[in-house]
């Protein structure tokens, strides 16, 4: 199980797609239990992972060390704005089995959303990167300034990040006029960004392109979780006041509630329809729990984003044919594809 641990609902950006902190009607700004009821939950599961969580969660390292000091976790999980990384000592850093840092790709763009940052979070990454050897992921927000080849790709070539991932950046704002041309330039996009994965699977070289890990692995290996990220059946999050909730993006909505720290997980919530019925769930998982449950941009914007889903997809089943000629071959381990090993908070899908 992954426990989603929400420390904070502070920060100290105030991007365009998020709004800084989290609103105080839908959690206190901090954590307003007592934190061994936390620990306790947590040590009566077995075979949990943690998740640090916010707001930005480093803005609470004292929390982040006493529950890594007292918790007996699998992997514990860092998502972060990236702007205090090295002020947490070396000692925690090297327990992460995977950090993400937020950043949209190339520096124009990021900072178009997320203010001033680009060149102090890199300058952070590469002080950890030192000292740090795990999973290192690099999370966008796909939104309408982005060239998801172009800004994928500048990331790799950082040399800074293991793997990229995003989420497109969609539902949770009013519907923008431009999405709709945005996501046929983004789709376009995908397909180039598939065809260099390709390339680079032919010199033996794996990119680590987070969404087209995860659609492989379930085309070769074991079909993805539903929704893929497990959030309401294998994730949870605890948000400051102690509600157990499955997605931790909706805390404000009664049906993501499942239970307390007191109580425990009372309920488990599930994809429901149309997507069970499709013949892409075993891969897409559904996308997206919100999204199935909220259509806040109707049908017209759930089919949308559906349709981006199954391009991926589509664009990812030419990679397999690839990619089982290549083991034949000897130049490629299909084992390399399993990915990721363990639920890493990355969504899979877009």
């Amino acid at each position: 199980m992954l426990l989603i641990l929400i420390l904070t609902g502070k920060c100290q950006l105030n991007c365009r797609y998020c709004g800084g902190n989290i609103d105080e009607s839908v959690m206190p700004p901090e954590i307003s239990y007592d934190i061994g009821e936390l620990l306790d939950f947590i040590n009566s599961l077995k075979r949990v992972s943690i998740a640090f969580y916010g707001g930005e969660p480093l803005l609470r390292m004292d929390l982040i060390k006493k529950i890594m000091n007292e918790v007996d976790a699998e992997h514990f999980i860092l998502q972060t704005n990236g702007l205090m990384l090295s002020k947490l000592e070396r000692e925690y850093i090297q327990k992460f089995s995977t950090i993400l840092v937020s950043i949209d790709g190339r520096k124009s763009v990021t900072e178009h959303y997320r203010g001033k940052i680009y060149d102090r979070v890199l300058e952070e990454v590469k002080r950890i990167k030192e000292y740090y050897k795990n999973e290192l992921i690099a999370r966008m927000v796909a939104s309408l300034k982005t060239d998801i080849y172009e800004d994928v790709v500048h990331l790799l070539n950082l040399g800074l990040f293991t793997h990229v991932h995003w989420q497109i950046d969609a539902v949770w704002n009013p519907y923008p006029s431009e999405f709709p041309n945005w996501l046929r330039r983004y789709k376009r996009g995908i397909t180039k960004l598939a065809d260099f994965f390709n390339n680079e699977l032919k010199k033996g070289r794996i990119p680590g392109i987070v969404p087209f890990l995860g659609v492989l692995r379930a085309m070769i290996f074991e079909e993805n979780l539903k929704p893929p990220c497990g959030s309401g059946t294998e994730s949870f999050a605890i948000t400051t006041d102690g509600k157990i909730i499955a997605c931790p993006i909706a805390a404000e909505f009664d049906w993501n509630v499942v239970g307390d720290l007191w109580s425990g997980i009372r309920r488990k919530i599930t994809i429901e329809s149309p997507c069970p019925e499709c013949g892409y769930f075993r891969i897409c998982g559904g996308r997206c729990l919100f999204t199935n449950r909220e259509r806040l941009w109707g049908e017209k914007g759930f089919k949308m984003l559906c349709d981006a889903t199954i391009h991926l997809i589509r664009e990812m089943k030419k990679s397999i044919e690839i990619a089982i000629r290549l083991s034949e071959k000897g130049v490629l381990d299909l084992n390399r594809l399993y990915y990721p090993k363990f639920n890493n908070t990355t969504e899979i899908i877009p």
